[in-house]
């Protein structure tokens, strides 16, 4: 079995999958070597997998004033190579893609020059097209990578589907899963529905993307009947910007919801700590003002650890909002145990060594 193919699998199995924050230096232009430190901490974090050019990693890099989306592509993937090479354990490249078709193509076919295995396909920006017309664009972009579709929330410029639409989805050959970030409950719902119902139920992974209900998500088993037998569904996965930061103990919380899920009560203990992870992301996030704080709010979290010397985006205006750092402060000092931080001090040196 060849690495794309092993990636693959993990990707079908389930697993943690950060979506990478793009680091920039003090005159923001991009920080390849902080771009590389980030990695390593994510490849000792026990990640699974790790996802680009997605709207975590600035949606501007595609913009040609700075152009910034194939050196993104590079960077990530041969710094993951590197990363391999010393664990020998396969971490799965993500690549984001957007756009009308004739960009989203292009871009699945870099992603697929520097060795991505799959695509998330974001149909953000794109809200005037017609559901006909985006699921023709999913089958293009499958004809050159596996794809993970993508319900974004409408609150980062996404849409609202239909169920037809999920369900003609999960029957295109290549959409190897969906990740759903609706931060809707009801939009979910019609999502892990037309996922089990599919013809490809078994082909189809589900990740949660839905930041406000990560744990809740994840501990899950949606059941159907279907031709008259139960058919069961869950979240195997997640692809969440806020597994960006924290990310081993969000790794060492996936594999004890995945032992959870399998016993028959579920413990008060999980449910008390599936809201504490959503009121952290809340302050990360900046619900507070629509998410318009949202990178900005990560990056505080990775600076303060040391994993970035800033928290610039591309854009001057993105930063934190009123009163955004001061719910941080308030999540950092109320859930202690949700950090990771004593894991990075003890082991930052060797991250910014391996980068030399």
């Amino acid at each position: 079995m060849n690495r794309h193919e092993e990636a693959l699998k993990i990707l079908k199995k389930g697993t943690v999958i950060p979506a990478i924050p793009l680091v920039l230096d003090e005159n923001r232009k991009f920080d390849k070597d902080g771009q590389r430190l980030l990695i390593n901490y994510y490849a000792d974090c026990g990640v699974g997998g790790i996802a680009a050019a997605v709207h975590t990693t600035q949606f501007e890099i595609r913009e040609s004033k700075y152009n910034l989306f194939e050196p993104v592509l590079q960077t990530v993937s041969e710094e993951i190579d590197r990363c391999v090479l010393k664990s020998e354990k396969v971490i799965v490249k993500v690549a984001g893609v957007c756009g009308e078709t004739e960009q989203a193509v292009r871009e699945a076919e870099i992603a697929k020059k520097y060795g991505f295995d799959a695509v998330l396909l974001s149909p953000g920006g794109l809200n005037d097209k017609s559901e006909k017309y985006m699921i023709e664009r999913t089958r293009a972009v499958a004809e050159i990578m596996p794809i993970i579709g993508f319900y974004l929330q409408t609150a980062c410029g996404g849409r609202q589907f239909s169920y037809n639409y999920w369900e003609r989805i999960c029957e295109i050959s290549n959409v190897c899963a969906i990740k759903c970030a609706s931060f809707n409950r009801y939009q979910t719902m019609e999502v892990v529905r037309a996922a089990a119902m599919s013809s490809r139920s078994n082909d189809i992974t589900l990740y949660t993307g839905n930041d406000d209900n990560i744990v809740i998500d994840l501990l899950t088993k949606y059941q159907f009947k279907k031709n008259g037998q139960m058919i069961e569904k869950c979240f195997d996965g997640g692809l969440l910007g806020h597994w960006s930061v924290w990310t081993k103990r969000a790794a060492e919380l996936f594999l004890h919801i995945k032992q959870e899920r399998n016993k028959t009560e579920i413990s008060t203990e999980l449910l008390t700590l599936a809201a504490e992870v959503t009121d952290s992301n809340s302050a990360f996030f900046d619900t507070a003002h629509n998410f318009k704080g949202c990178i900005a709010g990560l990056h505080e979290i990775l600076r303060r650890q040391g994993l970035m010397k800033n928290i610039y985006c591309l854009n001057p205006d993105e930063t934190l909002s009123d009163g955004q750092l001061e719910e941080i402060d308030r999540v950092c000092k109320m859930y202690p145990h949700l950090n990771d931080n004593e894991f990075v001090r003890d082991n930052l040196q060797k991250w910014k060594n391996c980068i030399k």
